[in-house]
């Protein structure tokens, strides 16, 4: 039973590790793969890269990036397709637009306001600390 069980387990891994492996044409094309893959976002990860995910998604997308990029497509254009599809989400560094502002100034603007808060905060504290307690002359020690 062991080793049924470990003749599957190691057949199943040659299929998912034959899956995985994408045929280059050339070291060029190998590269430009490598570096666009690298700047786009798994949409089921969500924190990793298309070329970084063992998502089967992912798997899908680096073979739709291929066959575009086979089909002549600047990176340009394969970044706008999977835009199309999956929003900016997708895009590591997406574009400066109306819809993406807050991604970009949002922990800007955190950062500011947070700074603001400390200083209002320390202001108002220190204004309590310079007001001196009211003597009392008739008080023993």
């Amino acid at each position: 039973m062991k080793r049924l069980a470990l003749a599957l387990l190691l057949t199943m891994l040659g299929l998912f590790a034959s899956a995985q492996q994408i045929d280059y044409r050339d070291q060029v094309e190998e590269k430009r793969f490598r570096a666009l893959t690298e700047e786009l976002r798994c949409v089921m990860c969500q924190n990793q890269s298309l070329a970084d995910s063992n998502a089967p998604i992912a798997h899908d997308l680096r073979l739709e990036v291929l066959r575009l990029m086979r089909e002549g497509q600047s990176d340009a254009q394969i970044k706008q397709y999977l835009v199309a599809r999956y929003t900016d989400f997708v895009l590591y560094k997406p574009e400066v637009k109306p819809m993406t502002w807050l991604l970009w100034f949002g922990p800007g603007l955190l950062i500011v306001g947070g700074g603001v808060l400390i200083a209002v905060v320390v202001r108002k504290n220190s204004r309590r600390a310079t007001v001196s307690p009211p003597v009392n002359d008739n008080q023993e020690w």
